[in-house]
C-alpha cells in the first residue's frame, strides 16, 4: 500500500499520543510550562548558593542559560556569569582554566572549591 504524503499522522512524534483527548493538551502544555519555570527557579537558586562550589555554580548557570562557558578569558559574558553566579571575575577565569586543562579536570575539586590536596597545586 502506497505512502500518502498527505496522511500527517505518520508524522506526528512518538511522544504525541493518539488517545488523549483534545481538552488535555492545553493542560499537559501548562504542566510542562510550570515544570521548566520550577527547573528554571532552581537553576537560578543552585547558580549563586555559597553552598556550591564556582564549578558547580557555573554549571548551574550553563544549564539555566544552555551555554557553555566560553573559552576566551576577555570574553564580555564572563562578568556576566560572574555577576549571575556570585563569583569573583578571577574565580570564573580559574574554572575556564580548570576546564582547559585536561589533567586538573579529573583531579577532584573540594567543598571549597580547590583542588584537591594531592593536585601539588
Amino acid at each position: 500500500m502506497p505512502s500518502n504524503p498527505w496522511n500527517l499522522s505518520s508524522h506526528l512524534s512518538p511522544a504525541a499520543d493518539r488517545t488523549e483527548s483534545p481538552l488535555s493538551y492545553p493542560a499537559r502544555i501548562i504542566r510542562e510550562q510550570n515544570e521548566e519555570a520550577e527547573r528554571a527557579q532552581r537553576e537560578r537558586i543552585e547558580q549563586s548558593s555559597e553552598l556550591n562550589t564556582p564549578a558547580m555554580r557555573i554549571r548551574a548557570w550553563e544549564r539555566l542559560h544552555r551555554l557553555t562557558l566560553p573559552r576566551g578569558s576577555a570574553h564580555a559574558v564572563l562578568d556576566v556569569v560572574a555577576t549571575a553566579t556570585r563569583l569573583t571575575i578571577e574565580q570564573v577565569r580559574e574554572e575556564q582554566r580548570r576546564r582547559l586543562d585536561p589533567a586538573r579536570v579529573s583531579q577532584p575539586i573540594d567543598s571549597t572549591g580547590n583542588l584537591g590536596a594531592n593536585s601539588g597545586s
